[in-house]
C-alpha cells in the first residue's frame, strides 16, 4: 500500500478525528492514480489512518476512519449497513432519507439518498468514483428491493478532483418520478431533473416545526422549491400558505403536490424572492409567519461578504412584513456562514428596524444528516425561529 508521510507537527488535527489531509501537510506529493488507497503516517511511524489519495486535489487524502486494509464491495456493505441501522433508530419508518452523509459516515466524498426504492448517489471525490461498481453492488446487497440506482455527479467540486461530470441511471429501470411521504404529506420527487439528489431531505424535521406553528395563520414560504414548508403549514391548518420560487418547474411541482394532498389553502407563485418581498412591503402586506430558506449564498470564502449582504437584506425585508407576535423563520445552508454570524445579522437588522426578536427555537439538519464533531464542515444548516416582541 502507498505510504504518505506527514510533515512534522501536522498530525494533531487528524489524530483528533478530522478526515482531510491537505496537500501542504504531506512531506511530498508522489505520483499515483487519483483514488489510490494510501496509508498516512507520522515522522515517528505512527499510522494516522488510511484513505483515498488524490495528487490533483487540495484535499490530498480523504481518510476512511481507521487503518483500512481493503476497499471492496464487502467494505461498503459493512458501512452501508451501519448507516442504515443509525437511520432506522433516529428516523424510523421514513420512506425517504439520507443513507450516507459523507464524512459523518466515514465515507468522505460520498452522498447517498434513498427515495422509496430508488437510490441517488453523488460521488464527490476520486476514491469514491473509482469504486462506483462496489458502491452499486453494496447498495443492491443491503437493499435487495431496490429498483434503480441513479448518479447525479454534476457538482463542480468533481472538477477539482480531476473528474468528469455525469448523471443518469447506472443500474435498473429509472423512473421519471418517485412518490414519497414526508410528515404525512405525499411528495413527488423528480429524480432526473430535481435539484441536488431530487429533494431537500435535510429540512424534514424543521418543516414539522413550522407546521405546528401554522394553524389559523397566514404563512409566506420563500424559496419554496416543490412546496416544503408551505405544504406542511397548509396540512396543519394554515389559513393561507403561499410559496415563492424563481423556478417555474419547482412552482408547477409544488402546485401538483398541493393538489395531490387536496390542500386548497396552499398556492405557489413564480417570482424573484427579493423583488417579491419588496413589492409586498410596498403594498403594505402583513403576514403571521415568514419562512426564509434560501439556497447557499457562498461556496468559497471570497463570497462570504456578499452572502452576509444577501442574508441581511432578505431578513430585513421579511421583518417588515411581520407585526408584533409574528414569526420569522430564518434558515441558512451556507456552511461558511456560522450560526453566530447569522444571529449577528438578525440582531443588527432587527435593531435597524427597531424591532425586538425573541428566539423560540433553533434547529439544524435532520438526524439522517449527522454531524461529525471533529469536522465542523459536516454542520451546515442553521434554522432559527423568532417571534417579534411587541413594545
Amino acid at each position: 500500500m502507498l505510504e504518505l508521510l506527514l510533515r512534522p507537527r501536522e498530525e494533531r488535527r487528524l489524530l483528533e478525528g478530522h478526515l482531510w489531509v491537505f496537500r501542504d501537510e504531506l512531506s511530498k506529493i508522489p505520483d499515483a492514480e487519483p483514488g489510490t488507497l494510501a496509508r498516512v503516517v507520522t515522522r515517528d511511524g505512527y499510522v494516522v489512518g488510511t484513505g483515498f489519495y488524490n495528487p490533483l486535489s487540495k484535499i490530498a487524502v480523504r481518510l476512511l476512519g481507521g487503518d483500512v486494509e481493503r476497499v471492496d464491495t464487502a467494505f461498503f456493505v459493512e458501512r452501508f449497513t451501519a448507516a442504515l441501522t443509525l437511520r432506522a433508530r433516529v428516523l424510523p419508518g421514513e420512506s425517504a432519507f439520507r443513507l450516507i452523509h459523507g464524512e459523518s459516515d466515514l465515507l468522505s466524498g460520498l452522498i447517498i439518498d434513498l427515495y422509496a426504492d430508488v437510490a441517488v448517489v453523488q460521488m464527490l471525490a476520486a476514491g469514491m468514483d473509482r469504486h462506483r461498481d462496489d458502491i452499486v453492488n453494496a447498495l443492491r446487497t443491503v437493499f435487495p428491493n431496490l429498483k434503480a440506482i441513479v448518479e447525479k455527479n454534476t457538482m463542480q467540486t468533481r472538477k477539482k478532483e480531476g473528474l468528469e461530470l455525469r448523471e443518469g441511471g447506472i443500474w435498473g429501470d429509472v423512473p421519471e418520478f418517485v412518490d414519497i411521504i414526508e410528515n404525512g404529506i405525499k411528495i413527488r420527487v423528480d429524480i432526473t431533473t430535481g435539484q441536488k439528489t431530487g429533494y431537500f431531505l435535510d429540512q424534514k424535521v424543521n418543516r414539522r416545526v413550522v407546521g405546528a406553528l401554522s394553524p389559523g395563520k397566514r404563512v409566506l414560504d420563500c424559496f419554496c422549491n416543490v412546496g416544503g414548508f408551505a405544504l406542511n403549514a397548509a396540512q396543519q391548518g394554515a389559513a393561507e400558505a403561499i410559496g415563492i420560487d424563481s423556478s417555474q418547474a419547482a412552482v408547477d411541482a409544488a402546485m401538483a403536490n398541493a393538489e395531490r394532498n387536496e390542500l386548497t389553502n396552499a398556492r405557489f407563485v413564480k417570482a424573484n424572492v427579493f423583488d417579491d418581498l419588496r413589492q409586498r412591503v410596498d403594498a403594505g402586506e402583513t403576514w403571521d409567519i415568514v419562512v426564509l430558506d434560501p439556497p447557499s449564498f457562498a461556496k468559497s470564502r471570497t463570497a462570504i461578504k456578499g452572502a452576509i449582504a444577501g442574508y441581511s437584506e432578505l431578513n430585513r425585508t421579511a421583518m417588515k412584513l411581520l407585526a408584533p407576535g409574528g414569526i420569522l423563520v430564518s434558515s441558512s445552508c451556507t456552511q461558511l456562514v456560522s450560526e453566530s454570524m447569522l444571529l449577528d445579522i438578525l440582531y443588527r437588522e432587527a435593531a435597524r428596524l427597531k424591532r425586538r426578536l425573541r428566539l423560540l427555537h433553533r434547529g439544524e439538519q435532520a438526524p439522517d444528516h449527522p454531524i461529525l464533531l471533529a469536522m465542523p464542515e459536516t454542520q451546515y444548516l442553521k434554522f432559527l425561529v423568532f417571534d417579534i416582541v411587541g413594545t
